[in-house]
């Protein structure tokens, strides 16, 4: 009985981690945005309020922040503002990315 606890244990677990992240995909949206300077690709989870996207060839994770208008999303060093289907990108409050638009077949 304990050896198949030892060999079905490892298989529950790893079956865990496979819904978790089949659970966390399904709570991420992807949007694809393009931008004066160059496309934008951004993964939003809402459970989570936060932003994922690359900026300055890293991956930054944004959390959600305090907004009078739109959503806006910071690590404090870089922010992701979107309102409907527009959306700005700054570092240390100097715009990098502008004027990123959704393209009609995503609004």
């Amino acid at each position: 009985m304990k050896k198949l606890l030892i060999v079905l244990l490892p298989t529950l677990l790893a079956g865990c981690s496979y819904y978790n992240n089949f659970v966390e995909r399904m709570n991420t949206d992807t949007l694809e945005y393009q931008c004066d300077e160059k496309p934008l690709t951004v993964k939003l989870n809402n459970p989570r309020q936060e932003v994922s996207l690359v900026v300055d060839n890293q991956q930054r994770i944004l959390k959600q922040g305090l907004s009078a208008s739109g959503a806006r999303y910071t690590d404090g060093v870089y922010v992701f503002w979107s309102k409907g289907d527009s959306a700005t990108v700054y570092k240390r409050d100097r715009i990098i990315l502008n004027n990123c638009q959704l393209p009609a077949v995503q609004r």
